[in-house]
């Protein structure tokens, strides 16, 4: 059985209706703690379910749109990733939050579709973005769990001394981490 093609385009307006369909589910085993540049890692169980399509919380559809919404308005591009008519990833970049420095604002693969090139390709084409608006530098408040410090690690991401003041007022548990673009 031949799997469909992952097909690559820019975020359309009308796609933020569609990000419930992201299945967000992870199991989580490890979560990083930051200290500078320095991380540590503490095992247990913060294991992600599906966004509720109730509500608003933190972990809604709602409250996912709406954050998306935020950045989109603040000059985010975004690109998506679509399996068929399936939305599977999505992400946005945010050009100049600091002279010459971009922030990777939104990122997520559905589950099943992770370590298979998507996000990958997705961060590969926002820093393209962020370079074409003549940014130097990409930084990203990642989620702190194991295999998401590992995917930025691995695509050249570092943690960061300081992490920028209004990221770190947003997301004070998230481990910050910056890029040099080539």
């Amino acid at each position: 059985m031949r799997l469909p093609e992952i097909v690559y385009r820019r975020l359309q307006p009308a796609d933020l209706e569609r990000i419930g369909e992201i299945d967000r589910t992870e199991r989580i085993e490890a979560l990083y703690t930051q200290h500078g540049t320095r991380l540590e890692k503490r095992a247990g169980d913060w294991s992600a379910t599906p966004w509720s399509s109730e509500g608003e919380g933190a972990h809604s559809v709602a409250y996912q749109r709406a954050e998306c919404a935020r950045h989109l308005a603040a000059g985010a591009l975004g690109l998506c990733a679509f399996e068929g008519e399936r939305l599977l990833g999505l992400g946005l970049v945010t050009p100049h939050v600091r002279p010459g420095v971009a922030q990777l604002a939104y990122l997520y693969v559905s589950h099943g579709h992770r370590a298979r090139g998507v996000g990958g390709h997705l961060v590969a084409e926002l820093e393209r973005f962020a370079r074409d608006c003549g940014d130097a530098t990409m930084v990203v408040s990642a989620t702190p769990s194991e295999n998401t410090i590992r995917f930025y690690l691995g695509r050249g991401f570092e943690p960061m001394v300081e992490p920028l003041p209004e990221l770190y007022a947003r997301e004070p548990e998230d481990v910050h981490m910056q890029k040099r673009l080539a």
